[in-house]
């Protein structure tokens, strides 16, 4: 299996992603509206998966939940199932990274057992990355499409902090899933050289020597052809 300092640093990488996307997932800025005529008269609409909130430059927010699921947009219903199916595998990734690494001891001991695990847990955070990047981009591309279009008599939104989030904590978790199963794999190859090594040196040490005459030098008939 990989080294156990890679598969930590892998796990870590992927869990600051998926802590990262979970704090998305409840952000009510995902996107954001400024009515701002001057300083003190700010007024601030944003919104995100689960509720849109209001505040003004004195201090004061008010939220308000989306009460009807049928009446939001299609594809704010979709980012929400695809950040939650993001979570959701990033915690069973989780789990599987944990039962197979190098330095544990839960579960099994098998070695080869324990790269499956590995691998497996790896490409599931990669996995959850992809979820979650494609929820993030898809309401990023619907704002920036309304902003632009002359015809969209709404309100005009601009990307929010979350989404930023987003991408960053979409990266993390498909970086910590590539690292994770590239230490496995790289170690599954010079395991595999090791044994050809010691393969070759048992052959080496099972050749018939040969004494020569007026010589006390010890040969094996490898020596001889």
């Amino acid at each position: 299996m990989g080294s156990s300092s890679l598969q930590i640093s892998a796990l870590l990488l992927a869990l600051a992603g998926l802590i990262i996307l979970l704090v998305t997932t409840v952000s009510n800025k995902w996107k954001i509206s400024s009515t701002a005529t001057a300083v003190i008269t700010a007024n601030w609409i944003y919104e995100g998966l689960w509720m849109n909130c209001a505040a003004t430059a004195l201090g004061s927010v008010q939220c308000k939940k989306f009460f009807s699921l049928l009446s939001l947009d299609t594809y704010i219903q979709a980012c929400r199932a695809l950040m939650i199916i993001s979570i959701v595998l990033g915690l069973l990734a989780t789990v599987l990274s944990l039962f197979g690494l190098k330095c544990t001891q839960v579960g099994m001991s098998n070695e080869n057992t324990k790269v499956k695990i590995s691998v497996t847990g790896g490409a599931i955070f990669i996995l959850a990355g992809l979820s979650s990047m494609v929820a993030v981009s898809w309401y990023a591309a619907r704002i920036t499409a309304q902003f632009f279009d002359p015809l969209y008599g709404g309100t005009k939104y601009e990307l929010g902090d979350a989404l930023y989030l987003g991408w960053a904590g979409s990266i993390l978790s498909m970086l910590g899933g590539i690292f994770l199963t590239c230490s496995c794999k790289g170690r599954k190859r010079g395991k595999h050289s090791d044994r050809k090594y010691d393969y070759s040196a048992g052959q080496t040490a099972h050749q018939p020597r040969i004494y020569t005459k007026n010589s006390d030098t010890v040969r094996t008939a490898k020596d001889y052809v």
